[in-house]
């Protein structure tokens, strides 16, 4: 397998308080998208926002919803000062922060916010990237 990853997609619980967020909370650049899914530019990987009982269909499991999937996404940035705003901005969109901006012990500076459907964000300085 060629190592590329195109499109991450989230399973929402509403896909129009996701949109909301992501699109005028956080200002990711919303993409034409059909009807009952909504597409954004991240740069070369794109995020998909889909219902999550959809989603759960078309992978053929149940949608039982058993908490913390392993599985944090992340959002590089060029300074402490940048991923404290970072942090407050999502907070401000409706995100609860869940571990404040700090050094961390990998050399960087980062924190965490969990959007509206749970999923786990990481705003990060990673000096090695």
């Amino acid at each position: 397998m060629k190592p590329h990853i195109t499109l991450i997609t989230l399973g929402v619980a509403d896909l129009d308080r996701a949109i909301e967020f992501y699109a005028k909370g956080l200002g990711l650049p919303l993409k034409d998208s059909p009807a009952g899914v909504a597409f954004f530019a991240t740069g070369s990987t794109m995020l998909a926002l889909y219902p999550r009982d959809k989603l759960a269909e078309d992978i053929t499991i149940d949608d039982d919803g058993r908490g913390f999937a392993g599985i944090a996404l992340a959002h590089n940035v060029e300074s402490p000062e940048a991923v404290d705003a970072t942090l407050a901005e999502a907070v401000a969109a409706g995100a609860d922060l869940v571990k404040p901006g700090q050094k961390v012990f990998w050399g960087g500076y980062s924190g965490y916010f969990r959007d509206p459907d749970g999923f786990y964000w990481e705003v990060a300085l990673n000096p090695f990237l």
